[in-house]
Parts: structure tokens; C-alpha cells; sequence
């Protein structure tokens, strides 16, 4: 049974010093995704997004907070996170999500991994390419599982292996492109 958004964000270390903590931080980490599901791309809208549910956030959670946070003050708070926690808890979650395949299927569980190059990361000025990103989704639990950014120097191949390496899953099926049909991979 896979823990809940809330209990898994409770592991992630605070950042702030103890003294003037208003608000805790599995609650806000939480608010804030809910936020951004239902359309917030920035900090202000994250604010206006939990200031507007803020009796219905607490009553579904069982939290009392008695007013949204600022939004610096969730800038604050996001900005100190370590990225690799967050990236664990997600890793975390997304594994619980997914079932694991019946040892009498005929069908295997498939994981499908592409890369995308995102479309306005490119700096001319600073002379460096546009970011490429190869992510798995499980198609039959339709989740992805995790991001992984190709290095500029190198291409998708060895950043799939490593991929599928750290991920760890086996009995899967695995689709790719083109690119990774060689005969020594």
C-alpha cells in the first residue's frame, strides 16, 4: 500500500531554522502541487490558489491553518529544498502507484522512455544548447517515472541504460526509438 502524497513529503528535511516556523512543510509542498495540478504557474498564483481553498485544504487534511501562507513566503520555502528529496519522494510515490505485473501474465508491464528536447532552452548568449530530457512513463499505470537530463556532450543511448539501471525494474518491457536499435546495445 503506498503512503500518501502528505505522509511522504513529511520526510523531506525542512530547511528553515526552527524559531518562526508558521506553516509546516509537508502541508505546503502538498497545496503546492495541488496548485499547479489545477493550472498555478507561479508563486503568487500558488498563493491565491491555497488562500481561495484554504478551509477546504484543512478540512480534507485535517490540518487548521489559519491563513495561506505569503508567496514569498513559498518562494522561501521551495527554494531552499534539496532537489534530490524531492526527487525521491516523487520516485517514491510513482512506485507505489504502479502495480507490479502477475507472475502469470502474458502481457509484461511496459515502461515506454523518450527524449524531448525543451523548446526554449537554448541560451545564445552564454553559447549553450538546448536542454534535452529523456523520461519513462509506465504506460500501464500511465505515470512517468522519472526524468533524467542528457548530458550536451553525449546523446540518449547511455543516458537510457542508466536510466533503466537506476530505476531498477525488471520482467519489464521497455520501448525506445529508432536510435537504440544498434546491434551492440
Amino acid at each position: 500500500m503506498p503512503g500518501t502524497l502528505l505522509s511522504l513529503f513529511s520526510r523531506v528535511g525542512d530547511p528553515r531554522r526552527g524559531q518562526g516556523k508558521m506553516y509546516p512543510l509537508a502541508p505546503i509542498l502538498l497545496f503546492t502541487v495541488l496548485a499547479m495540478l489545477a493550472g498555478a504557474r507561479s508563486y503568487r498564483q500558488v498563493q491565491a490558489f491555497i488562500q481561495a481553498r484554504l478551509d477546504r485544504l484543512n478540512s480534507t487534511f485535517g490540518l487548521s491553518l489559519r491563513r495561506a501562507p505569503a508567496y514569498t513566503s513559498v518562494r522561501f520555502i521551495l527554494h531552499g529544498l534539496d532537489a534530490g528529496q524531492m526527487e525521491r519522494v516523487f520516485r517514491d510515490h510513482a512506485a507505489g502507484l504502479v502495480e507490479c505485473p502477475a507472475q502469470d501474465a502474458n502481457i509484461p508491464v511496459t515502461v515506454a522512455i523518450d527524449g524531448k528536447t525543451l523548446r526554449g532552452s537554448f541560451d545564445a548568449f552564454h553559447d549553450r544548447k538546448a536542454a534535452h530530457v529523456l523520461s519513462a512513463f509506465a504506460a500501464d499505470g500511465q505515470i512517468i517515472l522519472a526524468h533524467v537530463a542528457v548530458s550536451q556532450k553525449s546523446n540518449e543511448i547511455p543516458a537510457a541504460r542508466n536510466m533503466i539501471a537506476t530505476l531498477g525494474l525488471t520482467g519489464r518491457l521497455f520501448t525506445l526509438d529508432a536510435m537504440h536499435c544498434q546491434k551492440n546495445i
